[in-house]
């Protein structure tokens, strides 16, 4: 190779070396590319026969040079482009060691852990101790391989995260998606619906934002809240914009979610796309997707991390957050939900809040259910929908009884909380109301329930006039699943009687695990759980 040519290699080479270590990605891909355009057009001229150990210099930079790009496009998250410079240079050197690293890295923030074992384990046969690479690389070995039994198995343990009180590094999260498929849904439009029977606490999915925008909007000045969320949702659609233009994959799987429009005509996905093991045997097609689109899309699949079926771990509970993850997207709305959300980080954990049949819709509640019929319709009106699951048709049925109407008002006209359990659990008698049918009641009286049983002076004033906390607890968590309302009211009877180990209180503290699951899922294993609930 001619001295002023290795020379012009060697100074691009360095500048782009040291903007990458500047963290200046952008301008270390552009002089990476230079390089990249400069050994081409060298190799396109070169004689490899005369020249043999010219031609494989030039090889060996554009390997590295190629090798280099991919890492700056990963750290700007351009994934596809970045996977395809990995490919581009391992086809030139199968055990560039630099190539299969970078493409192990990307493989693995794609989800496609298998793939990415199979990079390691190849750089590893490299002899790395050579280099001083061998122990950095063992780290992203054992990181592979524990999300890999993580996508594969479901098995998520977060314990002795929760703990340590979630202090230091949130838990590295596999994306999984268990027993579920999309089909279409008498709720509306599609949904995800249970393959087979789940237990309350299981992890249905797990699946990482695609986008995700965090701030404290709380502080000084009338409407400032409302200004910062604002400015957060323009940062938001940004960062799903730019995803979008990014990776072809995203952009296609983004466009299968509802905008809003013409939801019974929408075309049912296959399951399969949205593993992401699965997305280099697809051909994701290279379709457009207008800002007007993503806004609508946007608009009815973006969810707040910190609602009412959801609980957020660690740090960022302090947060306002914002974000979308594709496949919980498809869970519809019910008052008598079997779902609710764990976020842990930017991953969404999708947690059975009471047992599922298999066949089943999964369903979250967009909005407080332990309410009056009058005022879940009127917030699922804000919602633009009208809710007809069992729960609200049994109600709706209900308010015929000029009596059940009397009782929702003299709860929302301030009558005493034991007076209107009373009143509502005599009426059910007469009713022949049984069964969830009780629970729904029951849930929707909330309020009155939960306030009679968390002041000890009210709780004995109204003594066997009205059930036991626990049987209230049991048909409410039954009829709504999991809720921390419902929970503490069941911790404080436990506290109340002090914790015993008499055959009673074990079962009720079996109960209060149980409803613990249904809120912080079986991530959380049985001691850590009690420390959390305090038991």
């Amino acid at each position: 190779m001619a001295t002023a040519e290795e020379e012009l290699l060697q100074e691009l080479r360095s500048k782009a070396t040291e903007l990458f270590l500047r963290e200046q990605w952008a301008e270390s891909s552009g002089l990476c590319s230079q390089l990249i355009d400069l050994c081409r057009a060298h190799l396109s001229i070169a004689d490899r026969a005369s020249d043999p150990d010219r031609f494989s210099k030039l090889q060996r930079s554009l390997c590295l040079a190629l090798a280099n790009r991919a890492d700056a496009g990963s750290k700007l998250r351009s994934l596809d482009g970045a996977l395809r410079d990995c490919d581009e240079a391992l086809a030139i050197e199968s055990s560039h060691f630099r190539a299969l690293v970078c493409k192990g890295k990307i493989l693995l923030s794609l989800g496609r852990y298998s793939a990415a074992l199979e990079c390691f384990k190849s750089a590893a046969s490299l002899d790395p101790q050579g280099n001083g690479n061998a122990e950095s690389l063992n780290v992203w070995l054992d990181k592979c391989k524990k999300l890999e039994y993580q996508s594969r198995t479901g098995n998520f343990d977060l314990s002795d995260w929760v703990s340590a009180g979630f202090r230091g590094e949130i838990p590295e999260l596999a994306e999984y998606i268990g027993p579920v498929e999309i089909k279409k849904s008498e709720i509306s439009g599609r949904g995800l619906f249970a393959t087979k029977n789940i237990d309350a606490g299981t992890v249905v999915l797990v699946t990482r934002a695609i986008a995700i925008e965090r701030g404290i909007v709380g502080g000084e000045g009338s409407g400032s809240g409302e200004n910062k969320q604002l400015v957060m949702w323009k940062n938001f659609i940004e960062r799903v914009a730019g995803c979008v233009s990014r990776c072809r994959r995203t952009r296609h799987l983004i466009s299968t979610l509802s905008s809003g429009e013409d939801e019974e005509g929408l075309e049912v996905p296959d399951l399969s796309i949205f593993r992401a093991e699965a997305s280099e045997s697809h051909d994701y097609p290279d379709e457009k997707l207008d800002m007007n689109k993503i806004l609508g899309i946007l608009d009815v699949n973006s969810l707040v991390e910190n609602a009412i079926s959801a609980k957020v771990m660690g740090r960022n509970k302090d947060y306002y957050g914002v974000g979308l993850w594709l496949l919980a997207s498809f869970i519809n709305h019910s008052c008598g939900p079997n779902a609710r959300r764990l976020h842990v980080g930017n991953h969404l954990m999708v947690i059975a809040s009471r047992d599922i049949r298999a066949g089943e819709e999964l369903a979250f509640a967009y909005f407080d259910v332990l309410q009056p019929p009058t005022k879940r319709r009127e917030m699922a009106a804000a919602w633009g929908f009208d809710c007809s699951c069992k729960r609200c048709e049994f109600e709706e049925k209900m308010q015929s009884k000029q009596e059940l109407r009397d009782t929702e008002t003299a709860l929302e006209g301030g009558m005493d909380a034991g007076g209107v359990v009373y009143r509502l659990e005599e009426g059910m008698r007469r009713w022949n109301v049984r069964g969830k049918e009780k629970g729904y009641l029951r849930a929707s009286f909330w309020a009155a329930y939960g306030g009679t049983y968390a002041s000890e002076k009210s709780a004995k004033r109204w003594g066997r006039r009205i059930p036991a906390a626990e049987a209230v607890v049991d048909s409410v968590a039954e009829a709504a699943g999991s809720d921390e309302r419902v929970l503490k009211v069941l911790v404080e009877q436990l506290s109340r009687s002090g914790g015993g180990l008499g055959g009673g209180a074990m079962v009720e503290m079996e109960k209060a695990l149980k409803l613990g699951r249904g809120i912080h899922g079986k991530v959380i294993k049985k001691q850590a759980l009690r420390a959390l609930l305090e038991l």
